[in-house]
């Protein structure tokens, strides 16, 4: 008889285990979701500042700068491969959909 496979969480979670496939999915994370949280960011932060919008996109790109950095240095100090993926993800998809929000109502 063959043995149940595992469950998807569990076989996810064993996959992020291995070290070169957890060390590409930070670099992935660190790269794809570095400028994924960046681009929410700087979005959020051109439609909620309340200031000129000329200087609020500036002043978004610029906080989006140090937010990549931010989310790169995040992706190596996690203490898994999901973890950062997670850390990255969720301020990310709060960002589009505050920025969804406000785009709405503008």
């Amino acid at each position: 008889m063959n043995a149940p496979s595992p469950s998807f969480p569990r076989r996810l979670a064993g996959a992020f285990r291995h070290p070169r496939a957890g060390i590409a999915s930070r670099s992935v994370a660190a790269m794809a979701g570095g400028y994924a949280l960046a681009a929410t960011t700087s979005s959020f932060l051109a439609l909620a500042l309340p200031m000129d919008p000329a200087q609020a996109v500036l002043t978004g790109m610029l906080v989006a700068i140090a937010v990549c950095a931010c989310a790169a240095l995040w992706a190596f100090a996690a203490r898994s491969a999901l973890n950062a993926w997670i850390g990255i993800a969720l301020p990310a998809l709060a960002m589009g959909t505050a920025t969804f929000w406000l785009g709405q109502s503008a």
